[in-house]
């Protein structure tokens, strides 16, 4: 999970994605929204309603896509797409069935799209508040995904919060070790993904991928060109030595990365501005 946007006059909406395991998943949201409220009541001394509620957006998850069998996507997604809606998600995002293959196609894009309005307009579980409260395999993980939560946070807290938690690898190392054991379990067979290992097939089935028409890469390169051509050049490279000099300065970035994009300053040379100061990220074990 990570943070996504703050929509204004709102409180802040996090970024969730939606893995395999429908009851986990449901109760994974109703979970962070219960945690969410008490830390505004209890922390933060939030009073108002509004600042109680966890606003979030969700994406079925594309690391669950298969590239083998690959329209059983659909059927993923929808169940992901479900479990986000159950769970209360405000915002929905359906992977398309080929994006383990590449980018989407057309037509795997409008099925995704057709995904979300199917439970829409055909489902009515939108139509209602929470339909899965007060189911007993619901509540019990939904508290049980709290109270784990809650010891993760006082443990990365008790570290010296999240900066130093990433610093000193404890989130990446978590991550790694759950991808791991989700590998091991796949490999044992104790967790079963249809078409990797169960009912599997030999016989290769086709789908068209998506294809890049080479001329978009020339036209983008022509307006690059062309934009370099267009602005100041001393007023892009002043509002870029200003982006370096705030990252060195530890000062706010956003007001000099603004001026820097309305001086014509492109992606690439803010990055790199930046880069030069702060260099790549590197993990704890340094690979």
């Amino acid at each position: 999970t990570g943070t996504d946007v703050e929509v204004p006059g709102r409180p802040l909406s996090f970024f969730f994605n939606v893995h395999n395991n429908f009851l986990e998943e449901v109760a994974k949201f109703r979970a962070a929204r219960r945690l969410w409220a008490r830390i505004m009541r209890e922390r933060f001394g939030a009073t108002d309603p509004r600042a109680q509620q966890l606003r979030f957006h969700a994406q079925t998850a594309g690391s669950t896509l298969t590239a083998q069998q690959p329209d059983n996507n659909v059927v993923r997604v929808a169940l992901q797409a479900l479990a986000a809606v159950l769970g209360g998600t405000q915002s929905l995002h359906c992977n398309g069935r080929d994006e383990a293959l590449g980018l989407p196609t057309e037509e795997s894009a409008t099925i995704a799209l057709r995904t979300q309005q199917i439970l829409l307009h055909e489902s009515s579980v939108s139509s209602t508040v929470d339909p899965l409260g007060g189911a007993y395999a619901i509540e019990e993980r939904t508290t049980r995904i709290e109270g784990e939560a809650v010891q993760l946070l006082a443990r990365i807290h008790a570290g010296g919060g999240t900066l130093a938690a990433i610093e000193s690898g404890l989130i990446q190392r978590e991550i790694q070790d759950s991808a791991y054991r989700a590998q091991q379990a796949l490999e044992r067979g104790t967790d079963i993904v249809v078409g990797i290992n169960r009912f599997n097939e030999s016989a290769p089935h086709t789908l068209g991928t998506f294809s890049l028409d080479p001329s978009v890469e020339r036209d983008q390169v022509d307006r690059v060109r062309a934009l370099r051509a267009s602005r100041s050049t001393n007023e892009c490279e002043s509002a870029l030595t200003a982006v370096v000099r705030a990252a060195r300065g530890g000062d706010n970035l956003v007001p000099v990365v603004v001026e820097a994009v309305g001086k014509r300053a492109t992606l690439g040379e803010i990055s790199d501005a930046m880069r030069s100061v702060f260099g790549e990220y590197q993990d704890a074990s340094g690979a």
